[in-house]
This record gives C-alpha cells, structure tokens and sequence, in this order.
C-alpha cells in the first residue's frame, strides 16, 4: 500500500512540475519601416528602383545588394532615437561611377511595451519623421511625419522617384 502510493505521489508531483510549451506567436514583434517607391510622374504607379543597395549609417554591409524592388522593409535602431540611411541606385549594371545617393533619416521616441514571456518586450515608435537629402534621386516623399509604427501591414512612407 505504502509503495501505490508513494508511486502515485510520484506520478503527481512529476507531472504538475510540467509547464506549458511558450512559443511567440506574434514574430517579428518589433515592426520594420516600410517603403514603397512611386514613380514621381505617376504617384499612383508603383516603380520598382533599379539595383538598389540600402546601407544603415556606419556600417558597410548592406541590407539590400543590387536588387530590383518597389517595396522594402527595414529595421530601425531600437537604442537610439534616429535611425540614417544611405539608398544607393545604379541605372547602369557595375557602374559604380553613376551611384546615385540618398541620405534618408528617421527619427522617432520608441516605447517598450511587454508582450508575454515568450515573446518579452515589443518596441513602438511614435512620432516618427523622415527627412531626404534635398539632391538625391528622391524627389519626395509623404508623408513627412506618421504618429506611430506598431505593425508593419502596411507602407509607412512613400519615396518618389
């Protein structure tokens, strides 16, 4: 008798020490910037930007090396209140000598907003404003300021080129 129940005990103690699986549902947590690229003729035609290489601030690997896209998705520094770009295009495929440069800066308040154990903190970035270099092979963008970044479903801001 004492063995049954020292073994159900056992039992009981080994299988209420178990925990639920946490797993976070909710990836990536942190929303990226969104950019769609317009062509400045025809604001509502989508215009893909012909081998683009998108480079952060201080670095020299890029996010994106030489592609073709009319919609990109990128990190901003979630350390820091700015986050600055250089968006380099090339018409001419290996002619390093056309690069045309941008300098795109944006600048923002982030707040940590708890999730859950399994997925922690999530950062928020509120009054968020984009400015261009005023020679670039951007012509404009809108808009200049968004109240906050907290998904990344949609564009947050529109380059025309």
């Amino acid at each position: 008798m004492k063995k049954t129940f020292l073994f159900i005990l056992l039992i009981l103690v080994f299988i209420s020490a178990c925990e639920k699986d946490d797993f976070c549902l909710q990836n990536p947590v942190t929303p990226s910037l969104v950019i769609r690229f317009y062509d400045n003729t025809n604001r509502e035609t989508p215009k893909r930007v012909q081998r683009l290489s998108i480079i952060a601030e201080g670095r020299t690997d890029s996010l994106f090396v030489n592609s073709a896209l009319d919609s990109i998705a990128i990190p901003l520094n979630v350390f820091s209140s700015e986050t600055k770009y250089i968006l380099k295009k090339n018409a001419t495929n290996g002619a390093t000598a056309n690069n045309e440069i941008a300098n795109f800066t944006i600048t923002y308040d982030t707040q940590e907003d708890y999730v859950s154990r399994s997925c922690g903190y999530k950062v928020t970035f509120n009054n968020v404003t984009f400015s261009a270099d005023a020679n670039s092979w951007i012509t404009d963008f809108t808009p200049t300021t968004i109240t906050t970044i907290n998904n990344q479903n949609t564009a947050h801001v529109q380059i025309f080129h």
